[in-house]
């Protein structure tokens, strides 16, 4: 791939000396939706897909980005002066969010007191490549920002580690992009283990590794092709929803978010919030909490088929409390639900559109791709697309 790179470098930018190549993964989330932000738990992995970069240092302050997914965008021109969100920048506000977070003298928030330290007297050239279906669910936009985030520690010396990355580049994704996402995406990423998902306590980023051990059977993404954009979805609407519920339950009892409570404790003190929509929103988020950790338990107890059927609650409570999944991807998860082979199968991703995880039979995997295919085209009108999947590393250099 490093050779792919520096051929596309070479056409849009006309020559490759000093020039080198990165990468970051996409990410799935196994279970555990919609909780990053209420303080709940997540079980995310990362992916041998991802984003790759090809970057030169320049010796002026200028920055030009471009993407060999929409090659229609041109070279997107701007400057270490210039990190500010344009609407016709598209795609490129992404990367250019990390820069401006790692220069933004509010970064104290994250506990940064001292600064980044590292030195970012100039711009660069950026050529991006991504084999992530783009708004896929998969997380395309928090792979380029941990690849950018990656990029400026080892080219300019910040002094930062994965973890603080991940923090910047949510960060940027919320204060640059206007979505106001949870750790869960940039954390999964930026730490990212081969064969293992990371049990991760959103509520004060503790996590373990988890060795994925699915026996004869196997990863598949189904890609809905539905394309959503979380800033103009209502992501946030969510977001805030579940905030309100919180502002309520915290009249009548001692927490810091959704995830402090327990199904039995949510049932005590729900009619305290007193809206149907809002109590079906805050239950998804304290009930998707508990169903993580005991998934996490039956993975650990290589009860599988337990992991599966808490995989297919989880997408049941995002159907009907939470209300994000929609016409594709209850087609793709209903139908893969009466297929032979399947141990589970779910939504996963903000919703709106995107993907589904399923864990298949490896015996089964052939007829499963093609008869919820051909369910999937006949009730939507279009093709969904389907990928057996690996668990792989974070960002690294190629060399």
């Amino acid at each position: 791939m490093r050779d792919k790179m520096l051929a596309y470098f070479k056409e849009i930018f006309g020559d490759t000396d000093g020039v080198r190549v990165y990468f970051a993964p996409g990410r799935v989330n196994l279970i555990g939706e919609h909780t990053d932000y209420n303080g709940g738990h997540v079980f995310p992995c990362a992916l041998t897909i991802g984003t790759y970069a090809a970057v030169r240092i320049r010796n002026d302050r200028n920055l030009r980005l471009f993407s060999m997914n929409f090659k229609d965008k041109g070279i997107i021109s701007s400057s270490l002066e210039e990190l500010i969100y344009k609407t016709e920048d598209d795609w490129a506000n992404y990367p250019k969010g990390v820069l401006w977070a790692f220069t933004d003298q509010s970064i104290e928030r994250l506990s940064m007191k001292h600064g980044l330290l590292g030195n970012m007297q100039y711009g660069m050239d950026i050529l991006f490549f991504g084999n992530i279906p783009n708004s896929s669910g998969l997380s395309s936009s928090a792979s380029i920002e941990v690849l950018t985030g990656y990029i400026l520690k080892d080219l300019y010396g910040f002094n930062v580690d994965l973890t603080k990355i991940a923090l910047l580049c949510q960060y940027a994704e919320n204060k640059f992009n206007g979505v106001n996402c949870g750790i869960m995406d940039q954390f999964a990423i930026a730490m990212g283990k081969k064969d293992n998902a990371i049990f991760l306590d959103t509520s004060n980023l503790q996590y373990e590794y988890a060795p994925i051990e699915l026996g004869d059977a196997k990863l598949i993404i189904a890609c809905s092709n539905k394309k959503r954009g979380l800033g103009d979805s209502k992501y946030n609407e969510r977001r805030s929803e579940c905030e309100e519920a919180l502002a309520r339950l915290k009249t009548v009892v001692d927490i810091k978010s959704l995830g402090d409570l327990t199904e039995e404790e949510f049932d005590i003190h729900k009619e305290v919030i007193k809206d149907e929509t809002l109590i079906k929103r805050a239950k998804h988020a304290v009930y998707e909490n508990q169903r993580t950790v005991r998934a996490v338990q039956a993975l650990k107890a290589k009860q599988i088929t337990m992991f599966g059927s808490l995989m297919n609650a989880s997408h049941v409570s995002l159907q009907e409390d939470y209300e994000v999944t929609g016409l594709e991807l209850d087609t793709l998860v209903e139908t893969a639900w009466k297929q032979e082979g399947v141990i589970g199968a779910r939504m996963t991703g903000a919703g709106f559109g995107g993907c589904t995880v399923n864990i298949v039979k490896n015996d089964c995997i052939d007829s499963f791709i093609a008869e919820v295919g051909r369910v999937y085209e006949e009730k939507i009108g279009y093709q969904a697309d389907f990928y057996v999947v690996e668990i792989g590393d974070g960002p690294r250099e190629i060399i």
